[in-house]
């Protein structure tokens, strides 16, 4: 089972925010996830980005990889 961290949509039409998620790669984007490790909010500002680092860390080492989005989220909230 290939792992990822990834993105699932949440909120309503033209009003996006975003949960950081574990699940398997094959699993659809808004399909159930394995475990909730953050949130995003890109309509407020500044923006909103909460994640749970030692959640992360722990799925990273079970061989989760992060989409390139949330790679980028997870530099910028220094995780």
């Amino acid at each position: 089972m290939a792992l990822k961290l990834r993105l699932t949509r949440m909120g309503c039409k033209k009003r996006p925010f975003y949960r950081i998620v574990a699940m398997d790669s094959a699993t659809r984007r808004d399909g159930r996830a394995l475990e909730y490790v953050g949130h995003y909010n890109p309509m407020v500002n500044p923006v909103e980005l909460t994640v749970d680092k030692e959640k992360v860390a722990a799925w990273i080492a079970k061989g989760a990889q992060p989409s390139d989005t949330v790679r980028a989220l997870l530099k910028s909230a220094g995780a």
